[in-house]
This record gives C-alpha cells, structure tokens and sequence, in this order.
C-alpha cells in the first residue's frame, strides 16, 4: 500500500482540486488602493514610510489572525493546534501576537525556542524540530522542557541513551513524497536530508522497543507551496500507517507547505477543502486507534506571507540598450528571495498609481545580480517613487543580512490602525558591535 501511495504521489496533480483566487480578493484586506493612496490596515503607505524611512518592511495583523483563523475555521471539526513556524518572522511582537491567539509555535534552532520563551509561550507550547544539531544542542532544548521532534536514527539513539523514557519524544519521518513549489523547498523527498525514511521504519521500532523511549508524536513535512490537496492526504495516509506501530501517542504533526498565491492569475492550496477531507479521514483513524489525537499544524508562510509589504526607493532610471532598470535602495541584502528561490513578488509604484504601466527591471544596489524582476509592467516609475514588494511578510526579513557592509532595514507593524516600530534601522555602531578592533602598531 506504501508504494501505491508513492506511485500515486507522483503521478497526480490534479488541478481540480485547487481553488484559484483573484488578485483583486487577496489585496482587499493587505494593500488596498482608496482616493490614489494605497493603505495597509487603514494607514496611507507613503506616510507610513515617511515616519519610518526607507526600505521598509510593513506587516498587518489583521491578515496575520485572518489567515490563522480561516485554518482554524478549515480544521474545525478535529482537535486542533497551529504552531507559528517562526523562522518565517521571527520578531518577538509577532510571535507575541499569535500566542495571544492561542497559536503554539515551532522553532528549528536553540534561539528560536528562547525567544519563543521569551515572547511567552509555555514551554509545551513549543516544539523543537531541529536538523543536523548537536546532541548538545538538544539537550539544551530539554534543559527548557519544550517538546523535541527527532529526525535521525542516530541523533534518537543518543536521546534513548540518556533519557530513555523519562523525556517524550517526537519522531519526524520522511515519506518520500516530492512536493513544493522550488526543489529548494521540496523537503519531503528521497534525496532530502529531511526526516527518518518510511523505508527505516523496522529499524525505527527495533531502537524505539530497545530503549523503551516514550514517543508522543509523529511528524511529517513535504514541501512548501504544494498545489495540490492530494499530494496531503497521500501524505496523511503514511502518517496514519506509521502511527500505527505506537499506542501511546498524543498528536500527528502533518507539517505544512500550504500555497498562497503571489500574482494574479496564481492558484493556492484549497485549506477548505484539505480541511473537510482531511478531517474526515483523522476521525476515522482516531477511532480505529482508540481515543482521540491532536492534530498539529505548523505553518509560517501561510499565516505571514500576504501580510507583509517591503518599500523601497527608486534611487534611478538607467536605460541601456536592451531594458530600463530601476535601481531602487536595496538588494538581495534585505530580500533575497527572487534570487534564492526564484521567487515572485507583485511590485506596485505607490507613489504613481495611476499612471500608464511601463516596462522595468527592477535591480538592487548590491554589487551582485540582485535583480527583483525582469521586464516588469509597473505603473510608469520615476525618481524618488516609492515601490511596495507583496508578499515580503514570510522568509523576507529573517535572511537579511548586512553584505556590502548595508544595514538591515526598519520593520513596522500595524496593529488596531496604528503603525509600530517594532525593529529600528541599523547604523555603524551595529555594524561594529561584535567586532573586536585590534591595537596596531604605528611602526
């Protein structure tokens, strides 16, 4: 039955369980053009960056809890917990937000379980996924008592060793299903080094039976940016199968990797539909397994993605022979998605809406190829106009960096129609702050 499931992975992408939405619809809450102003959460963009400066990252709140609560909504019937993967956003005020909606929260790293400390999750609340760490790394995690999600056989050797079954445990397994929008975000595959293999699942049992360890939990994630509601529910039947081999369970984690859509003919993952199949189908098993599990969640560019918007200045037009460029006030230093990922990202002229669309291409001022988009139709640019990236809320911020010796931006959220600071602009001194300045001789 495994490999019919994977056979059947491979082969289907059937577009009509997707669900496709207009552009016109995301923008209704994030981004809204009123009386030739864009506005986010009722403010006027322009002035927002004005009082803040460029670049700027602008999250909205109100999208952040819409998002999270369609989830909720799309899950209702089942026993439901979310948990923000914060290595999407990582700002403390927007971890803060969703525990306060009730979200638990992910972390991949040490210091993401300390800020998610920080920002007032319990300690159950947070759940520790770790790849390729040291032993010691993890039992730090312990040492802050959050739940810890294994993903190698040796790496679970050595926590049977020195826990045993005094500490539960999570296992990760990989369920070698090829899904996502980019290979580099594709993690659920055969090549991945990404979770146990469903093929070691013998070997799993046998380590698990040895060392009497207490495994709570069973995780899954394939992908980011899946299309389709199938490509899941194949993935949620092999959980339900390795769930099986353990009685004591608590929760299935089923991941994430839902689609939001980017553009305006772009398609995104049904949650309404994955919702009613999908609880459908944990019921059914919950009651061949005797008692009722919670089933986990963890997404991060879901909840955060539409609700971010990146501005940046145009600093000029140049005009060679093949294209015109609009050098804008930053580069793959602050988003280097469109890079990395080949990401796409709708750019809008906010400072000219209204005029006729001309064509660009939109480059960065880093000494690389940082080019944002090429040969873009944007409402005609001129000098000193403000652009507005969408969807620069989810894997923006968290990779920027200072190359070429640049400062990381601002980051303002909006909350309750009030705009708030909530990471100021670097300077020279934060350049320097862990740089130790050596006493050189004059001779």
């Amino acid at each position: 039955p495994i490999t019919d499931h994977l056979n059947f992975s491979i082969v289907l992408h059937r577009i009509g369980w997707l669900v496709i939405h207009t552009f016109a619809a995301i923008i209704i809450i994030m981004l809204q053009l009123k009386n030739d102003h864009y506005e986010i959460g009722g403010l006027d963009v322009r002035q927002i960056c004005e009082d803040f400066g460029s670049p700027l990252y602008i999250y909205d709140t109100a999208k952040m809890e819409a998002q999270y609560k369609r989830l909720q909504k799309a899950f209702k019937g089942s026993k439901l917990k979310i948990n923000y993967a914060c290595k999407a956003l990582s700002n403390i005020n927007v971890l803060r937000f969703f525990q306060q909606l009730g979200a638990g929260l992910d972390t991949v790293s040490i210091q993401e379980v300390e800020l998610g400390l920080r920002a007032g999750f319990a300690a159950e609340e947070i759940i520790y996924t770790p790849n390729g760490v040291s032993m010691a790394e993890i039992e730090k995690a312990v040492a802050h008592g959050v739940r810890i999600n294994i993903d190698n056989l040796s790496i679970l050797e050595q926590f049977g060793a020195k826990y045993g079954n005094s500490y539960p445990v999570c296992i990760r397994m990989n369920p070698h299903i090829m899904a996502g929008g980019h290979s580099k975000i594709s993690v659920g595959h055969i090549d991945s080094k990404f979770g146990i293999s469903i093929h070691q699942r013998r070997h799993l049992e046998r380590l698990v039976q040895s060392l009497n360890l207490n495994v709570e939990g069973v995780h899954m994630h394939t992908g980011s940016d899946i299309l389709d509601v199938d490509t899941f529910l194949v993935g949620t039947q092999l959980l339900f199968d390795v769930a099986r081999d353990f009685p004591d369970l608590k929760y299935l984690d089923f991941g994430s990797g839902f689609k939001v859509p980017y553009k305006a003919d772009d398609i995104a993952t049904n949650v309404e539909e994955l919702g009613q199949k999908m609880t459908g189908m944990f019921k059914e098993f919950c009651a061949e397994y005797g008692r009722e599990l919670e089933i986990e969640f963890e997404p991060g560019k879901f909840l955060v993605s539409e609700s971010g918007t990146f501005c940046c200045q145009v600093n000029g037009l140049k005009q060679t022979t093949a294209t015109v460029f609009a050098q804008v006030d930053t580069g793959m230093n602050h988003l280097i998605r469109p890079m990395f990922y080949d990401a796409y990202h709708h750019i809008e002229n906010i400072s000219n809406p209204k005029a006729d669309p001309r064509v660009y291409t939109v480059v960065g001022y880093i000494c690389e190829t940082d080019t944002f988009a090429n040969d873009r139709q944007i409402a005609e640019v001129r000098q000193g106009d403000i652009l507005a990236f969408r969807n620069a809320g989810a894997y923006c911020f968290t990779m920027a960096n200072n190359y070429n010796s640049r400062y990381k931006p601002a980051e303002v959220l909006v909350h309750k129609g009030k705009a708030h600071l909530i990471t100021r602009r670097q300077n020279l001194e934060d350049l320097l702050h862990n740089q130790v300045e050596m006493e050189w001789s004059q001779k």
